[in-house]
């Protein structure tokens, strides 16, 4: 009998996030949801039936991530966390700002993730989204968030993604008894890959899935990063000391949140 785990996915009102909670759940898993506003938390509920809940929160206002993680922590402790949550901007698209002046994804997918694994208790296992755009990252360390540099939305999410790659090996290195990794899910069909996308969005859910609740020696990993459900080589500034410094050292100086 596998035993029950508590594990939180963020962004699970659809896509890779919504598939992987509604598998969980069929597993008897206890799941919490996440939506980035009431409505979306809402929805997210209404369409994994069985999970213990739902917080809401945008992941793109450090105030609102803040609160999100007490929120998610009144549910805890968890097993696991499915850092799920992402965005990505169109290279025509002029740069986003957010409401505390950040570029919009470096502050969705590598402040939020960096900002609620700093602040809530430690669960034994992080799974940091990725993707193999992470291999074509080179990120500006004087300019994250594009103030000097014409805007490139997809370089900008490659740049993320390295980005919170990084941060799931400096967690996996600073939290010796954290699992921690860093998932690719393929070129999947949601949202935000698209109708003609090649992967299902139930298969790109499987490794999130397995890391999170597997029990075998596979799952009990740590410091990897996987790519078509498999460990890869990551980008190599991913594994450089020097580098997750530096994403760690922005990230606590935008919060003033060191990551423990």
């Amino acid at each position: 009998m596998v035993p029950v785990a508590r594990v939180w996915v963020t962004g699970s009102a659809d896509g890779i996030g919504r598939a992987a909670a509604t598998a969980m759940v069929a597993d008897g898993h206890d799941v919490l949801l996440h939506g980035r506003n009431d409505r979306r938390a809402a929805e997210a509920e209404a369409a994994v039936p069985g999970a213990i809940g739902a917080v809401a929160g945008d992941l793109a206002s450090v105030e609102e991530v803040r609160a999100l993680a007490g929120a998610a922590a009144g549910f805890g402790p968890f097993d696991a966390v499915i850092h799920n949550a992402g965005v990505m901007m169109d290279d025509g698209s002029p740069r986003p700002v957010t409401g505390d002046g950040l570029e919009l994804t470096f502050a969705v997918n590598v402040l939020a993730p960096y900002l609620l694994t700093a602040l809530m208790p430690p669960a034994g296992r992080l799974i940091y989204l990725s993707s193999g755009l992470h291999l074509s990252g080179r990120p500006d360390l004087d300019d994250w968030q594009w103030e000097r540099r014409p805007y490139r939305g997809t370089q900008a999410y490659c740049d993320s993604k390295l980005a919170v790659t990084a941060l799931a090996f400096a967690v996996a290195a600073g939290r010796p008894d954290t699992l921690s990794n860093a998932v690719d899910p393929g070129w999947a069909r949601t949202r935000m890959g698209g109708s003609g996308a090649p992967v299902p969005v139930e298969k790109a859910a499987a490794k999130p899935v397995r890391l999170a609740t597997g029990t075998d020696d596979a799952t009990r990993v740590s410091g990897r990063y996987f790519s078509r459900g498999v460990p890869h080589a990551a980008h190599q500034l991913a594994g450089d000391q020097a580098f997750q410094a530096a994403v760690r050292s922005v990230c606590e100086k935008i919060t003033g949140t060191p990551l423990g």
